[in-house]
């Protein structure tokens, strides 16, 4: 197994009194993919958000690259090379293609013009509102946007919701290509089938606790399992 760059253990989370993670642990090694899935609220998202330090784990620890991240503000531990996709997209509407990407960008080799070259519509409409933009598009944007921080983990929560069968394509063929350019990926999206290409391992989250790991395949092999897991 490649040597952790990302080590959560034991990770609890509350929202309020509500305790929503109930010991969760996973590790991402260096140029690995990690599939993490579960049905609707079971907890992928909070996981995410303790990773990120958006919801502070109340206990267990978070370490990227040996540091730990407790107390970290948000914006620390993104810098330290984490990028973040997030659900729902939230790009910066008013601003153009141009200037979402460049707005939270770090000095590397993504690029403006490396963006481009991976996704050539985002060249085509530089000028445009990202607001005008297609669902589609503004999740290449969103991964773009991600990218301009040069991370050495890209985070992506729900990475085809929502999106056409064909730019569903795209996106899982872009995610291929940035794993083979070694880029580590942690992904949350409900395609078991195209997930199971992707990703090195599974982490499958019930009700905030950590329900089963291992190969998708394996996963797959399994449809009882599946079902139980995932209600598919």
């Amino acid at each position: 197994m490649p040597e952790p760059l990302l080590e959560a253990s034991g990770i609890e989370a509350f929202y309020g009194a509500a305790q929503a993670l109930f010991g969760v642990s996973l590790r991402v090694g260096e140029g690995e993919a990690l599939a993490l899935i579960g049905r609707n609220g079971m907890g992928k998202t909070t996981t995410i958000r303790a990773i990120l330090g958006l919801t502070p784990p109340a206990a267990g620890s978070v370490r990227f690259r040996g540091q730990a991240l407790a107390g970290l503000a948000p914006h620390r531990i993104a810098r330290l090379g984490l990028g973040l996709v997030p659900e729902g997209r939230q790009v910066f509407p008013t601003l153009t293609v141009a200037e979402n990407l460049i707005a939270t960008a770090r000095p590397g080799p993504w690029t403006v013009a490396r963006v481009s070259t991976l996704f050539p519509r985002l060249a085509e409409r530089a000028r445009q509102p990202a607001r005008t933009l297609s669902g589609g598009e503004q999740q290449m944007l969103a991964i773009g946007r991600a990218l301009m921080t040069n991370p050495a983990l890209l985070i992506l929560d729900e990475a085809t919701e929502g999106l056409a069968p064909l730019v569903r394509d795209e996106i899982w063929a872009v995610l291929a290509r940035l794993k083979a350019e070694g880029l580590a990926i942690l992904v949350v999206d409900k395609d078991v089938r195209a997930l199971s290409a992707l990703a090195d391992r599974f982490t499958v989250l019930e009700k905030g606790r950590v329900a089963w790991e291992g190969e998708g395949r394996a996963l797959l092999a399994d449809p009882q399992r599946l079902h139980a897991l995932l209600g598919v």
